[in-house]
């Protein structure tokens, strides 16, 4: 999620994005566009492997209400004040946005929310289909975000990803999907790629390996500093990465070489219905993280509540302070030294009009860091 000093060359990119399969309403818009269809010139070995490859069964949308999402610049009357009103001096702190109309739409629909980071999907996050970026599509995304006060942006992969899997039609379609995520997202010059560990099906040890392994393969191809950040799951079923010996442990197996590429993203509902209990014990949560991965690799919060109880494995976001997480533990997140460098970023729900609800929030969590 950003600041955009630094230019980075308008490179070629193909794009994987993310589906939503297990994401409640409350996550992230599954009405997403594709900012224009581009055709495929150049792909890599991977890509035309994975092109050879049957594709798996398409998976619904979580919601079928339909929302509509407004151009940049249109605030219903009702959304309330802007939180640019609160003075914040923290991290970045913002939201997912939407890219429909084009991936130039993002930034100044991040500006509506009162935002200084923004998350986005880089292509329609519930398909398959991959896609390039043009140099003018490039331009005009890092265009907009110039004018604006966003200062950290970062993608979020797709959900059908599994780069886990023990089928290897699906993993070559997941390598080949993730590369051109990394690809677009670096063209971009985005800061990050949020990416979930994969599901093992099989045998956990295994999962973990062939997850490394093909993290490395990627990043190895991919060069930039766009970073990965792996999130922590609510560890429903096969997926990894739910405990942070877990995580610790995937990291570990990446090679030297893309070590400092590579970092974490923590999302409050997740390691919540993982059985971290940030109301109880939030120190205690932080101080386990800190030993067990390091807070230097920590580079996102996605801060959510959680529908969810304590240790259910539920992947489930509400409002902040309406969920089984309240108030108080986000207060602790928005005033911690210890993380206050660590950009942020909603996952909430949106509502109807994909601002008002934003707004609030954010303006709940500046009012948290003063205090």
């Amino acid at each position: 999620m950003k600041k955009k000093t630094a230019k980075r060359p308008a490179a070629k990119t193909a794009a994987g994005k993310k589906p939503t399969t297990k994401k409640s309403a409350g996550k992230k818009p599954a009405d997403e566009k594709p900012a224009g269809k581009k055709p495929a010139t150049k792909k890599s070995a991977t890509t035309q492997r994975a092109a050879a490859t049957p594709a798996p069964r398409a998976v619904r949308p979580t919601s079928s209400r339909a929302v509509t999402v407004p151009k940049p610049g249109t605030v219903p009357a009702t959304a309330g004040p802007s939180p640019y009103d609160i003075p914040y001096a923290g991290a970045p702190l913002g939201a997912h946005v939407s890219t429909a109309g084009g991936v130039r739409n993002a930034p100044p629909r991040g500006v509506d929310i009162g935002a200084t980071a923004i998350q986005l999907f880089t292509k329609q996050a519930n398909q398959w289909a991959e896609r390039l970026f043009d140099a003018a599509e490039v331009q005009g995304f890092r265009d907009a975000l110039t004018p604006t006060g966003v200062a950290f942006t970062n993608a979020h992969d797709s959900y059908l990803i599994n780069l886990a899997s023990p089928n290897p039609e699906l993993r070559a379609r997941s390598i080949a999907s993730f590369e051109c995520e990394m690809q677009r997202s670096t063209a971009l010059g985005l800061d990050a790629v949020v990416s979930h560990p994969g599901n093992f099906m099989d045998d956990r040890a295994s999962g973990i390996a062939r997850n490394a392994d093909a993290i490395a393969e990627v990043m190895e191809r991919v060069s930039g500093p766009t970073r990965l950040l792996m999130e922590l799951t609510a560890g429903q079923g096969t997926v990894i990465g739910s405990t942070f010996e877990e995580m610790a442990a995937l990291l570990a197996r990446l090679p030297a070489a893309v070590q400092s590429r590579v970092g974490v993203c923590l999302d409050t509902a997740h390691v919540f219905a993982a059985g971290y209990d940030l109301v109880h014990d939030f120190d205690g949560v932080i101080a386990r993280f800190a030993d067990v991965i390091g807070l230097a690799r920590l580079g996102l919060l996605h801060l959510n509540d959680s529908k969810a109880p304590l240790g259910s494995h539920k992947d489930r976001h509400e409002l902040i302070g309406a969920g089984a997480i309240g108030d108080g533990p986000f207060r602790r997140i928005m005033t911690d030294p210890r993380l206050a460098g660590i950009p942020k970023v909603l996952e909430t729900p949106k509502g109807d009009d994909m601002v008002s609800n934003d707004r609030a929030m954010l303006r709940k969590l500046r009012t948290f860091a003063q205090g």
